[in-house]
């Protein structure tokens, strides 16, 4: 096999960043001493500064830049990465050089829209996390300053005021400048509010309770009441306290552009990042939102939790626009539509073209979900004409949640749906005997088009019409060999069914990238993409065209130095893994056969603490535990993942799972696996290998797969 120079493959992509980079102009705000932290310090193109201390463990900058940059990014500590880092969102194929403390990658331009990232230790994603957020944007052409007229101008530096906007204001916020308050915009039309200053919130709310709904001026980052044409543009919202981040309640044509919000409370709950409450005409465009409850909140009204409150009849909710977004929350769900017990109409919304970095984990009453439409019978809803398209997933607990026992839902789409890493933790729910034209064109969420349920994991409920599954606006499925990949050597990935004037790009998942129908590459390491030396490179392609959306396919490369020997085969072999207990433990062991010899990455699914154990691999324990809410019981289901090259033939497996609550809803008594690999997609591990045991020992039943 040919090998590719070492030092060509980790470096030739920064050092060509470098060159393109260095024309670019880079503009840096100075950040007021009562934020700024020199907890990380970031260079963008040489210009060093420190960062703003957001909430909780969150940190960020935003500066203007108009070109190609390069970032470097030093931690406190010179072992701070040595777990692994992932930046994110993953389509822009970023890994980056790690050096003790510091971490260096480009980044592009901000001309199809700013630059938002989330960068993170790989599983820091919750609220007790560290994350660092960097929002490049596009040079700002107001030239606004203190002297502008017609213009309420907060100039760099420390405000403390509650701002009352009137009708007709222009407001600035300029680039470092920090005001430490609400913006209310209470009964007035034709405002702006614009700039790249900071709105920094932290109300008297009870950090025990939700009070936060609570609709009044000062309660919220920003809060709006049957204002109409509003217009926010480029700013920040920092907001420590449990309250709504943003709440608009009879509110018509609103827009928001390029605005941040960050939230986190310690208590992880009810901080919703935007809620629509009978609004109208509203768009939210190029934007970041980091929650601690839902990213998205559609609802008629919310006035307290009192029966009567609940079954108060809210207004209408429609002509919502949400496209080109990152979005991350620490609990609940990506979008969540209506409420048990409430009565209200939506209609006519549009998400488009997101990236969902994190969501939450687990349930409250119900499991969470990238979309969820729940309500009970005491609600009586009315939904029709959602349009959900070009998503990408890079983290989700399940596609969707729409529960609608007593309620109207006519007309859902989800087209261009791609989970990018990944199965869901729990099957998807379509539910009530009004739900219709529910239709999946194009969703991706385990390894290929899905056609049929199973392919989604989805669980449609008795009486329930089916749902309508499409092709898609386009196909990106590939392959690549030799299945045994190793490090600096070549390795083919080709399109299995390229069209006629759609473009083809390669991410590989180490920084580097291709284009073509066919192309060469080989993996510099064994690091993987996160770094965390598992091996595992996460692969994209991108197939685009005018006129189509994008499609992307993901798929993990395994890259190692050698391939574990098969084990010799007992004398008689058993389906299914067996299973014993053991002072309350649960172990499973047995064998996984595997047909052909390649990379395969194995994922555990369950609620309860484990190991996932191949040969004489080091066992891989399961993330940190996390509490269900609203007294749904036990934790939530997560992922525990191990990759490993394999020779064709039997590999010992062991799980073993702590006592407690099993959330994780397996159809037939083994462990839930998936399983994929350079000749199998990603699916239930019955379509990748076969789960035996030696026949001695006593199966717990045969291994089947996941509805």
């Amino acid at each position: 096999m040919m090998r590719f120079p070492f030092r060509v493959l980790v470096f030739a992509a920064l050092t060509g960043s470098l060159a393109s980079a260095a024309a670019t102009q880079v503009s840096i705000a100075p950040i007021p001493a009562p934020i700024r932290s020199g907890y990380f310090t970031i260079s963008v193109n040489g210009h060093t500064t420190p960062v703003v201390h957001a909430v909780s463990n969150y940190y960020f900058l935003s500066f203007d830049y108009d070109g190609p940059a390069i970032i470097s990014v030093r931690a406190p500590d010179p072992h701070y990465w040595d777990r692994g880092v992932e930046v994110q969102p993953m389509r822009y194929g970023i890994r980056p050089v790690r050096r003790g403390a510091v971490i260096t990658f480009p980044i592009p331009g901000p001309q199809n829209g700013p630059v938002k990232l989330v960068i993170a230790r790989p599983g820091d994603h919750f609220v007790d996390s560290q994350m660092l957020f960097l929002f490049g944007n596009p040079p700002d052409e107001s030239h606004v300053t203190a002297s502008t007229l017609g213009v309420r101008y907060y100039g760099p530096g420390v405000h403390h005021e509650n701002i009352d906007a009137h009708s007709g204001d222009r407001i600035y916020l300029a680039p470092g400048a920090v005001v430490f308050g609400a913006l209310n915009l209470w009964q007035v039309h034709d405002v702006r509010v614009f700039g790249r200053g900071i709105l920094d919130y932290n109300g008297p709310q009870n950090p025990h309770d939700d009070t936060g709904w609570i609709h009044r001026p000062n309660w919220h980052c920003i809060v709006m009441d049957h204002a109409h044409n509003i217009e926010i543009d480029g700013i920040t919202c920092i907001v420590h306290s449990r309250t709504w981040q943003i709440q608009m309640t009879g509110s018509r044509h609103v827009g928001f552009y390029n605005v941040n919000v960050i939230g986190g409370n310690p208590n992880n709950a009810n901080q919703d990042g935007m809620d629509f409450l009978a609004t109208r005409d509203a768009t939210v465009r190029d934007s970041f939102i980091r929650a601690s409850d839902d990213n998205f909140a559609l609802i008629g009204n919310w006035d307290g939790y009192t029966q009567e409150a609940m079954r108060k009849p809210g207004g209408l909710v429609s002509n919502i626009d949400i496209e080109n977004d990152v979005l991350s929350t620490s609990i609940s769900n990506t979008i969540r539509v209506g409420w048990p017990e409430k009565t209200f109409q939506s209609a006519n919304i549009t998400f488009r073209n997101l990236d969902v970095v994190n969501t939450g984990y687990g349930a409250c009453m119900v499991p969470f979900a990238f979309f969820e439409m729940w309500t009970d019978p005491f609600g009586v809803e009315t939904h029709s004409n959602y349009h959900i398209s070009d998503i990408r997933l890079e983290d989700y607990y399940s596609l969707f949640q729409i529960r609608q026992p007593n309620s109207s839902v006519d007309g859902i789409t989800f087209s261009n749906i791609t989970a990018m890493d990944g199965p869901p933790m729990v099957p998807s729910v379509l539910s009530g005997p009004d739900v219709h034209g529910v239709t999946l064109g194009g969703v991706r969420t385990l390894g290929s088009h899905a056609w049929q349920d199973s392919q989604i994991s989805l669980d449609v409920k008795a009486g329930t019409a089916q749902p309508e599954f499409r092709r898609g606006s386009g196909e990106a499925s590939w392959e690549y060999w030799p299945s045994l990949v190793h490090p600096r050597e070549t390795v083919t990935f080709h399109v299995v069914r390229p069209a006629p004037r759609w473009r083809y790009e390669w991410l590989f998942g180490d920084g580097t990238s291709a284009t073509g129908t066919i192309v060469r590459h080989a993996f510099p390491d064994t690091e993987g993409t996160l770094l965390d030396g598992s091996g595992r490179f996460r692969v994209l392609l991108r197939a685009s065209s005018p006129g189509h959306s994008d499609v992307w396919a993901s798929k993990s490369v395994v890259v190692g130095s050698r391939a574990l020997p098969a084990t010799p085969p007992p004398p008689s072999l058993g389906g299914g893994l067996a299973k014993t207990e053991a002072g309350g433990t649960t172990i499973w062991s047995g064998f996984v056969s595997v047909t052909g010899t390649a990379g395969y990455t194995f994922t555990l699914l369950t609620s309860r603490e484990a190991t996932l154990q191949i040969d004489d691999l080091p066992p891989v324990h399961s993330p940190e535990p996390r509490p269900q809410v609203c007294s749904s019981p036990g934790d939530a289901v997560q992922a525990t993942r191990v990759s490993a090259n394999l020779r064709a033939g039997l590999h010992r497996i062991r799980i073993t799972m702590a006592p407690g609550i099993e959330n994780e809803p397996s159809q037939n008594g083994q462990p839930v696996l998936y399983g994929e690999s350079s000749i199998a997609p990603l699916a239930a591990i019955s379509a990748v290998a076969t789960l035996m045991h030696a026949a001695a020992e006593p199966a717990s039943s045969p291994m089947g797969k996941r509805r």
